[in-house]
């Protein structure tokens, strides 16, 4: 090893691009008179591919014709030297391009890794859906990065470990790369926490390089390999709950792999408090509108449990006929102020036992007009306004308040209007009685005179009959729960 380089040889400018293809070389000292390829074409080739061109050329010649050295330049070398030399001269230059080498690796290896996160993090939040947040999920999801498409191939490490603490209790699970797949596995390990977590002698940033005795983490590391294998070199993150370390990369870390550690582990956590939070506001704006809906039920003789069970029906009726998930979570929820407009409706009319007078019904028929009145025009309430005022539309055109016929009713309403129609049936009020679940069905496929089948979208009616025993499993409990309380 002279001069403490490695050398490797080759003997003429073909073997030496064998060479740069099978492992990795920092320099090349190159003559220019060769057999089979001049040292201008073996430049010329290196610096043609992408993979090869950083590694500086220092081009050897016995001839002082400027001619040559131009030639040399324009095939681009970094480097030409004229025979005869001196040893140290030829030594301090390669020294002299190492360096520049290392610096131009570094940049290039940043800006790869720059480009990689941007797209890892557009990746992480075009693909954020609060409601569907799941952590581990997107730790997998960011170790598969770490290990793979955030590293250069000779680059990545050879474990990464990641604690997540809830409540005073830390599961630990370990990650390797096993036939081109990252496979993730629990792992017991009973790191203390004062040593795993924050608040450790050491920044929630660090890393660790074997034989480095300045490192204030080898305590950390001594612990860590009771648990893993010897351990080369290590970055690592934490926080009060999170910890992921990344241990044996195929080269010395520095700080940069601790940013780069930090930077995908910040978006993560960032989508799960962002997740939590909107979850909480999402909770509290449910409750509002359930409590809006059991307002809208103080003058009638339903319970609150009938605005909650319509949306229920509602949500196995979307699911039945495939609706995604986003219009089925909305549904049931905002289908309860399908009744809404009854606030405005004096309660001697709604708890009226006899027959009601034209006027009284016209009376009735406007609390569609109310609700979206007192729905307003969010947009985030748009299909509650909506639901509230066409839900007693039909679809042969006969319903109210517009005579909206077939798809002029929103999906929505024709989807509540039979949800509605069959909690109607089976509820007691003071001008009817209760139906059980088969007369109900029976009067909502069939018909009585009152209601029809053809009031009621066909393809809704359809998933109605193949959902039907789970809405009755649906009401059965929801009566239960009431008459518990």
């Amino acid at each position: 090893m002279p001069a403490g380089f490695k050398v490797v040889i080759a003997c003429n400018g073909r073997q030496a691009l064998e060479v740069l293809a099978s492992q990795p070389v920092d320099l090349v000292l190159s003559d220019v008179v060769m057999p089979e390829m001049d040292g201008f074409e073996l430049c010329t080739r290196i610096k043609a591919k992408e993979r090869l061109r950083n590694i500086p050329v220092v081009m050897l010649t016995g001839a002082k014709d400027k001619r040559d050295r131009i030639r040399g330049i324009e095939a681009g070398a970094e480097d030409f030297i004229t025979k005869p030399f001196d040893r140290d001269e030829v030594l301090a230059r390669i020294r002299m391009l190492l360096r520049v080498k290392e610096l131009d690796d570094k940049l290039n290896y940043a800006y790869r890794h720059i480009a990689r996160l941007t797209s890892y993090g557009e990746q992480m939040f075009n693909g954020f859906d609060p409601s569907t947040f799941v952590f581990m999920e997107k730790i997998d999801m960011m170790v598969d990065q770490i290990m793979r498409k955030l590293s250069s191939l000779d680059d990545s490490p050879e474990v990464v470990v990641v604690g997540v603490k809830e409540d005073d209790i830390c599961r630990w699970y370990r990650y390797d790369m096993r036939a081109e797949r990252v496979s993730r596995s629990d792992m017991l390990m009973n790191l203390h926490q004062k040593v795993a977590f924050t608040r450790s002698a050491f920044p929630e940033m660090s890393f660790y390089n074997e034989y480095d005795e300045s490192s204030n983490v080898s305590d950390f590391v001594a612990e860590l390999e009771k648990y893993l294998m010897p351990i080369s070199n290590m970055v690592r993150y934490a926080s009060d709950s999170f910890c992921i370390i990344a241990v044996n990369y195929e080269r010395n870390v520095t700080s940069h792999y601790a940013e780069v550690l930090n930077h995908v582990v910040m978006q993560s956590l960032f989508l799960k408090s962002l997740a939590a939070q909107i979850k909480d506001t999402q909770s509290a704006f449910d409750y509002m509108v359930f409590a809006l809906a059991r307002a809208s039920e103080a003058n009638d003789e339903d319970t609150g449990a009938h605005v909650m069970r319509v949306g229920d029906f509602c949500a196995e009726l979307a699911i039945r006929m495939d609706l995604d998930d986003g219009f089925v979570n909305m549904l049931r929820i905002q289908a309860a102020l399908h009744d809404v407009g009854k606030i405005h409706v004096p309660s001697s009319i709604l708890k009226k036992p006899g027959e009601l007078s034209s006027e009284e019904w016209k009376l009735i028929q406007q609390h569609t007009i109310y609700g979206p009145m007192i729905i307003g025009g969010h947009s985030r309430m748009q299909m509650a306004a909506s639901i509230a005022v066409s839900h007693h539309e039909h679809w042969d055109g006969s319903g109210y308040p517009y005579g909206l016929r077939g798809e002029q009713i929103p999906l929505e309403a024709r989807i509540v209007c039979i949800a509605d129609q069959y909690d109607a049936l089976r509820n007691a009020r003071v001008y009817k009685k209760a139906y059980d679940h088969a007369t109900a069905v029976d009067i909502i496929t069939r018909g009585d005179g009152r209601t029809l089948p053809w009031h009621f979208d066909p393809r809704v009616l359809k998933a109605f009959v193949e959902v039907a025993d789970r809405l009755d499993e649906i009401y059965r409990v929801s009566v239960a729960a009431e008459q518990t309380f």
